[in-house]
């Protein structure tokens, strides 16, 4: 995506990070574990940097950040932390080539530093312990290595580090979503023995959604009318519409989320009473598609006698495959261009609550 791909300034960089090393931030997110799991095993199990500048603050060389590799890779692989610790310093294997000598000190490997964007296919040892990853982010296998481990507190850091980093819209685009269906095509392909890996994965990334909409302050936008985000009758998957409730709050715009499986009658009086801008129906698969609601909500006037209004609806999800159910409605093909459309809808919508009423 614009602005993400950073492959372009690796050579550049590289001489400098080998002369002053590379701060423990940077080299937790190319490795994709949090910062604390770096500062625990230095303090721990030795595995930290030669040197610190200033006495103080870890750099890390190539040859420090080789001993990391090899320390995720044997974790990863279910060995215990302290046995990948020696291992790892003992050395981080034949492959790895040698830096020239320091006057005084012995040669070091160096293992080229895996770019921020794209990583080798997930079947290489350490990449995620067996999650079917394709070609993702190194951040998704290091969130996919939290998982598997149930490893609530890295999980934790590492949504809250990228969406401070990233943004929210490319962090679930690039990172969660990636993630979460690569736990669950390992859940569906042995035997329901990763659905606690699943379940604890989504409630993290639900937590992390909802952080970002707690913090986004109130701006001038939320006077607009609200936007109304529902799961169609039967439809239990929520997380796409906490991504777009989080989304909303940081443009500060209202909305009002009613979560999964809201009941045709339940929706048919929040319309009323709310009267929004548009209303957003998520169906995750086809079965779930509610065509009759979708028309009925789309048909659904409120507002004062002789000033009636309606809501635009938006058709979210891969369920709604195919022609909508009828003409304007509209169906947003992600995250970003659903919020870009929300936005241009609340605008109009407060734009004409705020003018003068039009005479023929």
């Amino acid at each position: 995506m614009g602005g993400m791909d950073e492959s372009a300034e690796q050579p550049a960089e590289q001489p400098a990070e080998a002369a002053h090393g590379v701060t423990t931030g940077a080299v937790a997110r190319r490795l994709g574990v949090a910062p604390t799991t770096l500062r625990s095993w230095d303090r721990r199990y030795g595995i930290g940097p030669a040197a610190r500048e200033d006495g103080r603050h870890r750099r890390w060389t190539p040859g420090d950040i080789a001993v990391l590799q090899e320390m995720c890779r044997l974790t990863s692989s279910g060995v215990p932390p302290a046995e990948a610790a020696r291992a790892a310093r003992a050395g981080s294997g034949p492959a790895a080539a040698a830096a020239p000598a320091v006057p005084g000190g012995p040669a070091v490997p160096v293992v080229p530093v895996a770019p921020l964007v794209h990583a080798a296919p997930a079947r290489q040892p350490g990449s995620g312990n067996g999650l079917p990853f394709g070609q993702v982010r190194q951040e998704c296998r290091g969130l996919g290595r939290a998982a598997v481990r149930l490893d609530s507190p890295t999980m934790d850091e590492m949504l809250g580090s990228l969406i401070s980093e990233y943004g929210l819209v490319t962090t679930w685009e690039e990172v969660m979503v990636p993630t979460l269906h690569a736990v669950g095509r390992k859940w569906e392909t042995s035997g329901d023995q990763y659905v606690e890996v699943e379940h604890l994965l989504s409630w993290h990334v639900s937590t992390a959604l909802r952080r970002v909409s707690i913090a986004a302050p109130a701006g001038p936008r939320a006077a607009a009318p609200p936007i109304l985000l529902a799961c169609v009758p039967g439809e239990q998957h929520t997380l796409p519409l906490e991504a777009l409730a989080a989304g909303l709050a940081e443009l500060g715009l209202p909305a009002r989320m009613f979560g999964a499986a809201v009941p045709p009658e339940a929706l048919d009086q929040a319309v009323r009473r709310t009267g929004p801008s548009a209303v957003v129906l998520w169906a995750q698969a086809r079965s779930t598609a509610h065509h009759a609601l979708a028309r009925h909500i789309a048909d659904t006037a409120w507002g004062v006698k002789g000033a009636r209004a309606r809501s635009t609806v938006l058709l979210a999800g891969p369920g709604w495959a195919g022609p909508p159910p009828a003409p304007g409605m509209l169906r947003p093909g992600g995250l970003r261009e659903a919020l870009a459309l929300l936005c241009g809808l609340c605008e109009t919508a407060a734009a004409a609550a705020g003018a003068p009423p039009q005479r023929p």
